[in-house]
């Protein structure tokens, strides 16, 4: 499993976790699309944006390994910001290439990411 040096391991002052220490032992947690319903705690939709902002510093529009990046994060992105890069996908690999669809980003995070 890579790690992603320099990604932030959480969103700063909170508990909202961003990366992995080690791999799982009892297998890898697989991404699911999770819906994000319009009653969302503030606090829930900062740390997505936040995730987001972290992953256009690191990677930009270019392909990613999920690596270190947590599942659970990654899951309430995943088919709206944060789409498979590679196919077939395998959602339970830490080898998986992802990337992140900016366009959609912006509509959804437009204070997360710079204008061009």
């Amino acid at each position: 499993m890579i790690k992603h040096r320099g990604f932030p391991g959480r969103l700063p002052g909170t508990d909202f976790q961003f990366t992995i220490r080690r791999a799982n032992p009892r297998g890898v947690t697989p991404i699911v699309r999770r819906e994000r319903h319009a009653d969302r705690k503030p606090a829930d939709r900062r740390a997505d944006a936040g995730f987001v902002a972290a992953l256009w510093q690191a990677f930009g529009d270019t392909p990613f390994e999920r690596g270190n990046l947590d599942a659970g994060r990654l899951s309430w992105l995943f088919g709206r910001e944060v789409v498979p890069a590679e196919d077939p996908f395998d959602a339970e690999s830490y080898e998986a290439l992802l990337r992140l669809d900016v366009e959609t980003a912006r509509q959804s995070f437009p204070d997360a990411l710079p204008e061009d």
